[in-house]
Order: structure tokens, then sequence, then C-alpha cells
């Protein structure tokens, strides 16, 4: 999937197969974690990160888009249902998290093209209801919506692979996360999507974390979401400091040598 030219061929053959129309729903799903210390990964890994993580999706957002913005092919206006453009982050975006480095920065790379793409396609959309007609007779046949969907820590052979590599700090960080099963993740992000929200979680965590940091991002529920965000805030206040404190003692207790044992 970190080729442009496999993503194009997919969404060919997948249009073909679909009698000529393009897919109303693509959602990119593909990508892996190798956490590890950043100066303990090799750069080929580093760059691998961004390959299978950001223009993985990237690409495949970008053929996507050229075929879904291209003029109808009927003189009417196609359904009113818009056509999604699905993208698969991780909370590893929305915070930093000791061991994480190859990882969580593609996976913020991907937040922000979701972002860019969601005030990119109100262009189009806003072109299908020009008063002009001729002019709205060029634009695209749908409207475009993109989600963006940060899925927490999943119980799969993708989480025993990245536990292969993983720091035993990176460990003490996530005692206590919420683990959930593949099928416990695909619901709860169906649920998000169902509801219209731009940047989807599936669970309690990855919601505080979404909350502390929207940003410019597009809320799901305003006046939710604008409260949230403050009382985050002040969890930070206490949540940070405590995170960083078990970074700096375990480095003081055992340098940065990964104690497995100590993790547990």
């Amino acid at each position: 999937m970190s080729s442009a030219d496999e993503n194009n061929r997919i969404l060919a053959e997948t249009t073909a197969w679909n009698h000529g129309q393009a897919p109303d729903i693509v959602w990119q799903i593909a990508g892996a974690a190798h956490p590890a210390l950043f100066t303990e990964t090799p750069v080929e890994t580093l760059r691998s990160q961004m390959d299978i993580n950001y223009w993985g999706a990237a690409y495949l957002a970008h053929a996507t888009m050229k075929a879904w913005t291209q003029p109808s092919s009927s003189k009417q206006q196609g359904p009113n249902s818009p056509r999604q453009f699905i993208m698969t982050s991780s909370v590893a975006a929305l915070a930093g998290f000791a061991g994480y480095a190859p990882y969580s920065p593609a996976k913020a790379a991907m937040r922000s093209l979701a972002d860019t793409l969601r005030s990119e396609v109100l262009l189009y959309n806003g072109w299908r209801r020009s008063k002009d007609a001729n002019l709205r007779a060029k634009a695209p046949e749908r409207d475009i919506s993109i989600h963006l969907v940060m899925p927490g820590t999943i119980s799969s052979p993708g989480l025993q692979t990245e536990n292969l590599t993983k720091h035993a700090v990176t460990k003490e960080l996530e005692k206590g996360d919420i683990v959930q099963t593949e099928e416990q993740v695909a619901a709860g992000a169906v649920r998000g999507l169902e509801k219209g929200g731009f940047i989807v979680t599936t669970q309690i965590l990855a919601s505080v974390l979404r909350w502390g940091m929207l940003g410019g991002s597009t809320r799901n529920n305003w006046f939710v979401d604008t409260v949230m965000s403050w009382v985050v805030a002040i969890v930070w206040l206490f949540v940070g400091p405590d995170m960083d404190a078990k970074v700096f003692n375990y480095g003081k207790k055992h340098g940065a040598k990964n104690v497995v044992e100590d993790a547990k």
C-alpha cells in the first residue's frame, strides 16, 4: 500500500468491478507500528513507517479524490448522501509518548491531511450548489466527506508484533490502557461514523486525548467538545507531569536500557 501505482490499481479494479462506478465509501486501514526508542531505530525503519502509515493513506486519498472530483457523467446531480473517505490513524497521534517516535509522526501527519482535506472538499461541495447552471453541470456528481478514525490499543497479531520491539518504558506508560478487540474497535468506529463524526474515537481514553488536542479541527459536537476540551486541559496539568516523571525516573534508575522485567 506504500506505492502510488498500487493504490491507483486497487481503486481502478474496484471501479471496474462496480460496473464503472467509483466506490461511494473508501476506508483506508493499512498500517503498522514499530515502537522503539528513536535513537535505536534504523533510519530505514523511520522511512518505512512513514511510507506505510502516511504515504499509503495519502496515495489512496489522492487517487480517490481525483476520481470523485471528476464532472458528473449524468445531467442530474447525484443522490444527497455524500461519498465518504475514511482514514485510520491512532491515538498515538494525539500525544507524544516515549518509544513511539518511529510511528506517531506518520499518524499525526494523517490527522493533518484529514484536517486539510475536510476543508478542501467544501470547495467541491459548494461548486455543486452554484446558481450558475453551466458551472454546476461541470461539478462532481456527489458531495464528499472526510473522516478520521483514531483507535487505541487493539488486541491483535499486530500488537504482539509491536511488543517485540516496544521498550519497557513505553509499556510502563501504557499500564492501565484500555485494550479493545478488533470487533469492538470496528463497532465503535462505525457508530461514530454513523453519527457523522469527523475525528472518531472508539473508547473513553482516546476521546479524552481527542478533546485535549482538537486545536483547529472541526468539532463533532461544538458544545460537548468545547466544554470537555476545557476539562481535559485541567486534567493534563496533572497527567502530563506524571507521565514525564515516569519516563524520567525510569532513566534515573535504568538509563536507556530496556529492562523488560521491570515493566511487568
